[in-house]
């Protein structure tokens, strides 16, 4: 307390004394600068009007010292007490401003607010220090064990990378199988339905064909339709063929068709704004190669040379044959003859560091969500798997050529060998004709193949279920044939199958099915004759016709087993 007048000095401690602190007095600057020398302060409560030094030049000599920047200092005045003294004594460091006559009890909570204050800060700052020692003192003994961590961390580091790359050969295979059985029942579905659909109509255009007049328009109308729907087959085909992942097949293949066959395909891959270019001699000898996966590496090439090319470009197929030696080749490759694919586009290119890791599984460039780093790795390794190689040759800027060398087959491709005796949809001798029942729950498909076994001279009974047939099969013993869907409310074809096997063994079944494959039900299922949908008359009649002449079966009415 800092005042010249001792009468204040004493009514101030009266006042103050309550709060039971510890009250210095002083009269005068010098004094008070001598007591906070000697002594910790919390507040400095300070006259403004003093003869030696006032209020304002004490407060800025206080706040000098770097002890007591931040020192609460108190300003009690009975005159300058106007805003412009506030502003003033507040530049000069005081923390409030009490004019006189003093009310006690705004001193004492003015007071107590920040002697509390210091007092908080003191403890705070105490802890402070603690916390930085005992911080010290885990740094330190962190250090001391960074050492060992290291040494441990360098240890698991190196067999981290091991099952590292152990893990990703095993996600890749993992991960495709996932993706392309999640592919696989999402289009099994679809297929389905499509393939009866076409079931429907090309049996009902054959059949419309043969009563259509001599007319060479409606003819090519006709024509038209039955191409139409035999592309919808092809699609429905290739949509599940490329949702399997199976294993090798490999199989003497024409190229060259191969190639044609896709056209349509990668044209929608591709998309309006891509020109596609392809130059393949037609006397290119055949490969040796699954050809069902070999379809699907070039539509991942062509759909990776699209994602090279977002506005607009140009790929080019080319295809020769090449024999390599030690001169001549890839390195990688033995000598012989090979058939060279090349697939050039005119995309972005990439650089080397990209292209080292091109055939790395899981690495893509693409952003997220947008590929899975698997086509290539995929593509490289049926190549190798089938006895050739793939090359890659890319520059940033100046698009990329993909080059898929793969072995000449020693056999003709099947669409080059010798046409082997098939039955005849429009010949048939007066024993051929059966009594022959048809189950399934669609109308349209039931309908249409009845008329198609009609046409061929066939007696036909028709269920729309297997309970329905069941039935039908107990009360006529005249039926020679079973032929029924698989995909069916309440009893599938093939618990059908299991039912009609056990009651009557002799009667020949023949499983019809839109679907590229079907559940494991027992061993015999293999056996099972089956009929693809979409199917044709000559399709069906050469199914049936195998029925009776594999052996399978004797033609006889049935006779139930008891």
């Amino acid at each position: 307390m800092v005042d010249d007048q001792p009468g204040k000095l004493l009514s101030y401690e009266v006042i103050l004394k309550e709060l039971g602190e510890n009250l210095l007095k002083a009269s005068s600057a010098r004094e008070a600068l001598a007591h906070l020398l000697r002594t910790e302060i919390a507040v400095v409560l300070i006259d403004v009007c003093m003869p030696e030094l006032d209020g304002f030049e004490l407060a800025g000599m206080i706040r000098e010292h770097p002890r007591f920047e931040k020192t609460a200092i108190i300003f009690v005045s009975a005159v300058q007490i106007t805003d412009l003294d506030r502003v003033r004594g507040y530049a000069a460091g005081a923390v409030d401003y009490v004019p006189v006559p003093v009310v006690p009890e705004v001193l004492r909570a003015k007071v107590k607010v920040f002697a509390e204050l210091y007092r908080k800060t003191r403890q705070l700052e105490h802890l402070n220090s603690e916390l930085e020692r005992r911080v010290a003192d885990r740094t330190a003994a962190l250090e001391a064990s960074t050492l060992q961590l290291r040494a441990l961390n360098e240890e698991l580091e190196q067999r981290i990378e091991e099952r590292t790359r152990e893990r990703e050969q095993a996600l890749a295979q993992l991960f495709e199988a996932q993706k392309l059985d999640t592919i696989g029942k999402l289009t099994g579905g679809v297929a389905h339905d499509f393939n009866n659909l076409l079931t429907a109509v090309l049996g009902s255009l054959e059949l419309l064909a043969k009563r259509l007049p001599d007319d060479p328009r409606a003819v090519r109308l006709l024509e038209n339709a039955v191409q139409g729907a035999k592309r919808g087959a092809s699609l429905t085909q290739r949509l599940l063929a490329f949702a399997r992942r199976q294993e090798l097949k490999p199989e003497s293949v024409d190229l060259v068709s191969l190639v044609d066959g896709m056209e349509d395909l990668f044209g929608r891959a591709l998309g309006p704004g891509i020109r596609m270019a392809k130059f393949l001699d037609p006397d290119l000898p055949a490969v040796r190669v699954d050809a069902n996966q070999l379809e699907l590496a070039l539509l991942n090439l062509v759909v990776n040379a699209r994602d090279a090319m977002p506005l607009s470009g140009s790929l080019t197929l080319l295809a020769a044959t090449a024999t390599v030696d030690a001169e001549f080749g890839p390195k990688d490759l033995g000598p012989g003859g090979y058939v060279k694919l090349s697939l050039i586009d005119t995309g972005m290119g990439m650089d080397a560091e990209t292209l080292a890791k091109a055939t790395e599984p899981f690495f893509t460039t693409k952003g997220l969500g947008k590929g899975t780093g698997l086509g290539l790795s995929m593509v490289h390794g049926l190549v190798m798997q089938s006895g050739g190689t793939m090359t890659i040759a890319s520059k940033p800027g100046e698009g990329t050529t993909v080059e898929l060398w793969l072995p000449l087959s020693e056999t003709l491709p099947m669409s080059h060998r010798p046409d082997q005796a098939a039955p005849q949809a429009g010949t048939r001798s007066p024993t051929d004709v059966r009594r022959i029942l048809v189950v399934d729950d669609d109308p349209l498909v039931g309908t249409g193949t009845a008329e198609m076994l009609a046409d061929l001279g066939h007696n036909v009974v028709e269920a729309r279920s297997g309970a329905e047939a069941i039935t039908i099969l107990n009360q006529d013993r005249s039926i020679q044939l079973l032929l029924t869907d698989h995909a069916m409310p309440g009893m599938t074809g093939l618990e059908l199958a299991t039912i009609v096997r056990t009651s009557f063994p002799d009667l020949p079944i023949l499983l019809a099915s839109g679907y590229a494959e079907l559940p494991n039900g027992g061993d015999w299922n293999i056996q099972l004759p089956r009929l693809a949908k979409p199917y044709r008359q000559e399709d069906l009649a050469a199914a049936i016709s195998a029925c009776f002449t594999a052996g399978l079966s004797n033609v006889v009415p049935l006779r139930a087993q008891r």
